[in-house]
């Protein structure tokens, strides 16, 4: 405390001792650096002979002249009004008709008067039709938004509170609340309005803002904010949605995006915020119901009927079993799923949480799908050759003779008819197929051999055949390799070459417009459909920078942390 004798000379030598001791210090730190800048500053020595001033005046114990200056000057005003106009007089009412010029005038007459305590808003009037008690709120906006959205109830036609986003200016002021009636916005009645025509005025309101409402009748539930984690699984654009409450309390989000759900209160609009946001405020999202109910009318033909076949070409560092057109017209194939596999989902929201793989856990299986020319097999090539003892490809089976320059469980595994077929009803096989009588197929205990060597398993499939890996055995990062719009197809694929089987030999073949318009809608038709098998997507429009990309997002998931399904954690 300061000694209020000591006048300001007592101030000025405390200022002066904790200069010295901040320069004696020389500390750097920037609480120093902001107290020496405010000691050192114009407004605290302004304020010193301020307090000096009011020091001699109170030795001096004036008293006022008048208490009523205010009055005064309000009567001085009227007179001048009704006298002839002169220059002088139009200055002197200019300057009394001044805001700072009345105020000084106020806080003269309140000191004069001493009525230092507040003057408060008269209470309304009671009221009959409104309820006992009205707040009047005044929150402070910035660049936020305040983080709340309203609403016209149907049965009585008040403006109410419909929700309070959570973190956002409403609910950290803990003065709004889900179910309050709102009054008046800075003043302007708003009972006679609708929504649509108070957002504005909410919009371009700068600093304080005020509201007086009717404090809702809705018991405040208790708000636990969840840890409940998603991965988006399509792209969301508020501004784009006639349906949300509010666009400016929306979250964008895109496809891949990792949210906190925060609130499902609501069962049409969920509260989340993005993870890593600095923005701490939630904002709003369609639910889970809601969302599936828009695909479902969208999109039924994604939902209920398969993506259209397109055209296969055997190929590959491990001689697919697929078959091409013409075989796949002659003769029946046949891929299998697994049990329970087959359940349709929609691609809304995945339930996750973060997972780094330890030196004792196996590496993920690497799922590399995509429409038949797109590259899949020549990336799995790159792969390989660029670390073959890191890299590897399970071996698949077949139960046709054994040529002289293969060896077994090189090329392929050999086994009888009868083992094959048995294996197939013991379901073993991820695809199998047959081709010129005889059974060709990629087995799970193929790719269990490749995990069990400490290797990362390269797995080429088709997208269906994907959700009988989808466990927390094998916790499959699932590449999707698409291609680029048609014109640089064309351009990029103009020379390119493609294997193609036929009478068992393994023949090249050019791309045609055909090829290129069935890479194009097959790629279409498998990210409808499997997009939320798919963890990372990459479009090969040069080879070299596809691999390049593949090749640096496989050496992360091996050392960083990752977002994996829920389920994978329950084994």
């Amino acid at each position: 405390m300061i000694n209020q004798s000591s006048g300001s000379g007592g101030v000025c030598r405390l200022l002066a001792s904790l200069l010295y001791g901040l320069e004696f210090h020389r500390d750097t730190s920037e609480d120093s650096t902001f107290l020496h800048d405010m000691l050192m500053g114009n407004t605290l020595h302004l304020l010193i002979k301020v307090f000096d001033r009011l020091q001699k005046y109170r030795a001096q114990r004036p008293a006022p002249l008048l208490d009523s200056t205010q009055g005064l000057a309000q009567d001085l005003a009227e007179e001048l009004r009704g006298v002839v106009t002169s220059p002088e007089t139009t200055e002197l009412l200019h300057w009394l008709s001044k805001p700072h010029v009345q105020a000084f005038l106020s806080v003269h007459d309140m000191v004069a008067q001493k009525e230092f305590d507040p003057r408060l808003p008269p209470l309304p009037d009671n009221d009959e039709k409104e309820e006992d008690s009205i707040k009047i709120v005044c929150l402070m906006k910035n660049q936020e938004p305040l983080g709340a959205t309203i609403k016209r109830e149907e049965s009585t036609g008040a403006i109410v509170v419909a929700r309070v986003l959570r973190g956002g200016a409403a609910d950290r002021s803990g003065l709004i609340h889900e179910g309050d009636k709102l009054k008046e916005v800075n003043g302007v009645p708003v009972e006679d309005k609708n929504p649509e025509e108070i957002i504005p005025i909410l919009a371009h309101s700068e600093g304080a803002v005020t509201f007086k409402v009717i404090p809702g009748t809705k018991e405040e539930p208790e708000t636990i904010e969840t840890k409940i984690f998603v991965r988006a699984l399509f792209d969301y654009d508020p501004q784009a949605d006639p349906a949300i409450p509010c666009k400016d309390a929306g979250l964008e989000f895109w496809r891949g995006d990792v949210l906190q759900i925060v609130s499902q209160e609501d069962d049409t609009w969920w509260q989340a915020r993005r993870h890593g946001d600095a923005n701490l405020r939630a904002g709003l999202i369609p639910s889970r119901q809601l969302q599936e109910r828009r695909v479902t009318l969208q999109r039924p033909e994604v939902l209920f009927h398969p993506p259209r076949v397109s055209k296969a070409f055997g190929a590959g560092l491990r001689r697919s079993f697929r078959l091409s057109r013409k075989d796949n017209n002659s003769q029946q194939m046949r891929q299998k799923m697994g049990k329970g596999h087959a359940i349709i989902h929609l691609p809304i929201y995945q339930e996750v949480l973060p997972h780094q793989r330890n030196l004792e856990e196996p590496y993920r299986l690497v799922i590399i799908t995509g429409p038949v020319g797109v590259g899949v097999n020549e990336l799995k090539r790159r792969l390989l050759l660029s670390d073959p003892e890191h890299f590897s490809v399970p071996v698949p089976y077949t139960t046709r003779e054994q040529k002289k320059q293969e060896r077994e469980g090189v090329e392929y595994h050999f086994v009888s008819k009868h083992t094959f077929e048995k294996d197939i009803l013991n379901d073993k096989f991820l695809e199998y197929g047959e081709h010129k009588g005889n059974y060709y197929g990629t087995s799970l205990d193929s790719v269990r051999r490749v995990i069990a060597e400490s290797k990362v398993c390269l797995l080429d499939v088709e997208p269906h055949t994907i959700a009988a890996l989808y466990s927390s055995e094998f916790k499959p990062y699932v590449v999707f390799v698409k291609p680029p719009p048609i014109e640089r197809l064309r351009l990029s694929r103009r020379k390119a070459k493609v294997l193609e089987i036929q009478n068992e030999q393994t023949v090249t073949k050019i791309l045609t417009e055909e090829d290129f318009q069935d890479m194009i809608s097959s790629a279409q038709a498998m990210e409808n459909k499997y997009v939320h098998l798919f963890e990372k997507v990459i479009i090969n429009d040069d080879l070299a920078m596809a691999f390049t990309e593949l090749r640096d997002e496989l050496t992360k998931i091996e050392t960083e942390t990752r977002w994996i399904p829920n389920a994978w954690a329950h084994v």
